[in-house]
């Protein structure tokens, strides 16, 4: 018998923990008190629990991803196997588990409740006039905005989306005057017929867009296209993709509409390719142009526009992007930061109001960042900080080849991990530099993937003064399904990591989706994937579906 007193325990190796077929490994004071090793995956919903769901802790949902932190009594873990081996632990609180399809929070004092529920692929919401009983809900495969009153609901708008992978009904904002002003801007990916897709192809090169309408009460009329982005992708060596459109738009305080979008399997100057993939000079990056900033390349920024699509003349690249001219300058014009790999989550600090996102890598080194004017983000000549680039790139390496070209594609395989830098200074005299642009590392980052997704701060003390001014990062993964909180300094331009974590700023977790070093951090679980919080009323909302 092994028995854990008083303490949180995580394996330090995946590979200590081995079952033989016939192992059986029962659990007090947890919640499901048998776990037993079968052939299926890991349901902790009292039975059931497959040996590699042991070896694989998060990676496949085992029971180390559901190991968390309370105040309850202290579970024991008893083994009887032929072949058992446990050992490194790493020990100071009790935990307790938590069967996936139940979300439950770290906090005893909290509790969760359905909002709103019977929605198809919901990933925005947006109250009108404060009012929870009045509100917009967005669906990413239907096109769908839902107008929901006191529990009413009716349909505001019905675009015509594509929804393949990445694509579709993304993100949805009201003017700051609302409803003084009745403007509400959508990020969409529009098909090009008449019907929804789900086909890759089914999509125009500038499908993803930024609209404005009008609510009238009953429906939303359209008012104005603020800007149309890149969306269909059809490169050499690869099939169609759909993925990397962002898609998340608000407004800052200054009353300007920010809007962010991946890179769009770009490879051009705003990834930080002053000549494009091919490094050579006037190579365009695709069949549409590039590598400069045109059009059909104006990928991997956040967009800071007037409610009117015009750029202000404050926007750090302006002057410059009017001594560029045509269309490239015009685009600059708009550009507040770039560098930018995917986002789907950027949000303002109602307090400080200052630019936030969580930043997903492509296998290791997601990210959180402050976004200031002239932000260069790094990608795609860093992920993670700077001083990391040589892990980061033997960490890619290590991933299995693709197209015959070791280590992973980074998305895109006319541009594999071979050609990231092996050393910082390499990689910063690769950096594509718009005059006024500034590199920064992120202020955390995770070794391993763990696929943040929507954030969203915490205004008020509705979930307890403690929680006022938090901010929250939900996952783009259904299991576990975390929602971390993170706590801010005074003067709120930075996060609290504690004695651990604050010396690399990186949490140095040992496989995907394993949330190691996390721990400080964790809220709660099994809420699926985290599409879009709402943190400014009395209480926080968070949207969670299983679409991906």
């Amino acid at each position: 018998e092994v028995v854990l007193a008083g303490k949180s325990y995580l394996f330090s190796d995946p590979a200590t923990l081995q079952t033989s077929a016939d192992a059986a490994i029962s659990c007090t004071n947890c919640l499901g008190s048998q776990l037993a090793d079968v052939s299926t995956q890991a349901v902790l919903a009292g039975t059931n629990l497959s040996r590699t769901s042991w070896i694989g802790q998060y990676n496949s949902g085992g029971l180390m991803s559901n190991l968390v932190w309370t105040t309850g009594p202290t579970p024991s873990i008893s083994v009887a196997a032929n072949n058992m081996t446990l050992r490194s632990f790493a020990c100071d609180r009790p935990v307790v588990l938590f069967p996936p399809g139940a979300p439950a929070l770290v906090d005893t004092n909290l509790s969760t409740r359905n909002f709103t529920t019977n929605f198809t692929t919901p990933i925005g919401i947006a109250f009108l006039n404060d009012d929870i009983n009045n509100y917009f809900v967005i669906e990413k495969s239907t096109g769908q905005v839902i107008h929901v009153l006191n529990e009413t609901r009716f349909i505001a708008l019905d675009l015509a989306v594509n929804s393949a992978s990445e694509r579709g009904l993304l993100s949805i904002t009201l003017h700051p005057e609302f409803p003084d002003v009745p403007d509400v801007f959508l990020y969409w990916t529009m098909s090009n017929t008449t019907e929804d897709s789900t086909d890759l192809a089914s999509v125009p090169l500038l499908g993803n867009r930024v609209d404005r309408y009008t609510w009238n009460g009953t429906h939303l009329n359209f008012d104005l296209n603020l800007v149309q982005l890149r969306s269909f992708q059809q490169d050499p060596g690869q099939p169609l993709l759909g993925n990397h459109n962002g898609g998340v738009i608000t407004f800052g305080t200054d009353g300007n509409l920010y809007i962010v979008i991946g890179d769009n399997g770009r490879r051009g100057q705003t990834q930080n390719l002053v000549n494009g993939w091919t490094g050579i000079p006037g190579q365009p990056d695709d069949q549409f142009g590039g590598p400069q900033p045109d059009p059909a390349h104006m990928t991997g920024v956040v967009l800071r526009l007037h409610p009117n699509g015009t750029a202000p003349t404050d926007n750090p690249f302006y002057d410059y992007g009017s001594s560029v001219g045509g269309e490239v300058g015009a685009d600059i014009q708009k550009i507040f930061g770039y560098g930018v790999r995917n986002c789907f989550g950027m949000a303002f600090d109602p307090y400080s109001g200052l630019l936030w996102n969580a930043e997903p890598g492509d296998d290791s080194f997601d990210e959180i960042n402050r976004i200031n004017a002239g932000h260069n983000g790094g990608w795609v000549q860093f992920m993670g900080p700077s001083d990391f680039v040589a892990i980061w790139r033997a960490l890619e390496l290590s991933f299995p080849p693709s197209n015959d070209i070791p280590g992973a594609e980074l998305q895109q395989a006319r541009y594999p991990a071979t050609n990231i830098s092996s050393t910082p200074a390499e990689a910063m005299q690769k950096l594509f530099v718009l005059p006024g642009s500034h590199y920064e590392d992120p202020l955390f980052s995770w070794k391993y993937a763990i696929s943040p997704s929507s954030i969203g701060f915490m205004k008020g003390s509705g979930l307890g003064a403690e929680y006022n001014g938090s901010l929250f990062v939900g996952d783009s993964v259904a299991t576990p399904g975390y929602i971390l909180r993170f706590q801010l300094n005074e003067n709120r331009t930075d996060l609290l990591l504690g004695d651990q974590l604050s010396a690399t700023r990186v949490a140095e977790n040992s496989a995907k989706n394993d949330l190691t070093q996390s721990e400080p951090f964790f809220f709660g679980f099994n809420f699926g994937i985290g599409l879009f919080f709402v943190c400014c009323l009395s209480f926080l909302v968070s949207f969670f579906s299983h679409w991906y």
